[in-house]
């Protein structure tokens, strides 16, 4: 009997520690982002009331006479000095801290070779759209943020369209999961995943995976695209790792996204949201000006004051963004238990994921709330219990059950 409450308190131990490890993690990360965040906002408030940014614009325009040029010029310098003072921070958060707590497979050169392409892609997409702006900053005047919201509604769909089929191999080998590339351990997650798919109104081929052994440790799964790109994608860490119920019941999740039409529901809302945030953005930035010294809002040395009231309607705007991702992931989880009857084994899914991601497991209710877009394990598997307990589809295959319950 001893050496049983022996073995529990090294049992106990060992969990407090593993638990202490996620929130070691992740608080790191979230005081580091919020630091960053934070001085961010500083050094771009600074940068305009100490009169940096005019003489910036000033020394440009003695080189260059051509406005979207030298706003080009303008904005290229801003954002290398932010990368380069903040690049220690990147370092640290991006490779160093993975490295520590065991979640990246990724050398130095891998990690600076992946941060290059994604700065290159940024640019690619990014100029054309820093050129739109300034057109239509100084064409329609004080509406400028209503094409501006139209254009970026626009670049939104077509990204959405060409992302999973452009961009993403850029950065990952995508396969389609057929009978050739699935081990034998997995033969029969073709045909489950065709019945899923076909409740859910999606074409099975749209199912892919991916290379993310390649950077990380981690597993992951998404819904992304829209028309004839959408598909789902299941990380390799995934595909190896889990059992056949596991990953079935993560595809029904990402299908819920679909089934449940969150894709739509998120275009609506992010587009409504849009519209708004850059004609409130738009109001401020003109009533302000004239507090930093400038007397019109096409004054590229006026611009930084858009990216400071940006930031401060997007602290505003998280929680509230964070609340609706929420709710979408619960009702993912309910259509992933429901369309196979595995909650056993989602339930393990999530337990799993949880401890190779190294989330945290209990964060804080207000750290939840604000910064969360995904509920945490023990709000996601508190929801399914109360769900499943209230008798919800008791007719459909399986068990609608948990162990140990």
């Amino acid at each position: 009997m001893q050496e049983f409450f022996i073995l529990k308190g090294i049992i106990l131990e060992y969990y407090k520690m593993e638990n202490e490890k996620y929130k070691r993690y992740n608080n790191i990360k979230l005081a580091i982002g919020i630091g960053k965040g934070t001085l961010s906002f500083i050094f771009i408030l600074l940068f305009v009331l100490l009169g940096y940014s005019t003489l910036l614009a000033e020394y440009f325009s003695e080189y260059i006479s051509n406005s979207y040029l030298l706003f080009i010029a303008f904005v290229f310098t801003v954002g290398a000095v932010t990368g380069i003072i903040f690049a220690p921070v990147n370092y640290y958060t991006d490779f160093y801290l993975e490295h520590k707590y065991n979640l990246s497979n990724q050398t130095f050169i891998k990690y600076m070779l992946e941060r290059l392409k994604g700065l290159l892609v940024s640019i690619i997409i990014g100029v054309p759209v820093l050129i739109f702006f300034f057109y239509v900053l100084n064409r329609f005047g004080s509406l400028w943020w209503l094409p501006l919201a139209i254009g970026l509604f626009i670049l939104s769909v077509v990204l959405g369209r060409i992302a999973p089929v452009l961009i993403l191999p850029l950065f990952y080998k995508v396969t389609p999961i057929d009978n050739e590339n699935l081990p034998a351990d997995k033969a029969e997650l073709k045909s489950r995943i065709e019945r899923l798919s076909k409740d859910a109104g999606i074409k099975v081929e749209n199912v892919y995976k991916f290379d993310m052994s390649k950077n990380t440790k981690k597993a992951n799964a998404a819904f992304t695209g829209i028309g004839k790109s959408k598909r789902i994608l299941l990380g390799d860490t995934l595909l190896d790792n889990y059992t056949q119920d596991e990953i079935e019941t993560v595809i029904a999740h990402e299908l819920g996204h679909y089934k449940k039409k969150h894709i739509i529901k998120n275009i609506i809302i992010g587009t409504v949201t849009s519209f708004f945030t850059l004609f409130l953005v738009a109001s401020l930035y003109e009533y302000t000006i004239g507090f930093f010294g400038f007397n019109s809002i096409s004054k590229i040395a006026a611009l930084p004051i858009l990216s400071l009231w940006g930031a401060v309607i997007g602290l505003i705007q998280s929680p509230f963004n964070n609340i609706l991702s929420r709710k979408f992931e619960y009702e993912a989880d309910e259509y992933a238990v429901t369309s196979t009857g595995k909650a056993s084994s989602y339930i393990s899914t999530l337990e799993k994921l949880t401890e190779q991601n190294l989330a945290d497991k209990d964060p804080h209710p207000f750290i939840e709330w604000f910064f969360y877009s995904h509920p945490s394990i023990k709000n996601r598997i508190n929801a399914l219990k109360k769900f499943i307990d209230k008798g919800n589809n008791p007719s459909l295959p399986g068990e609608l059950e948990f162990e140990g319950n």
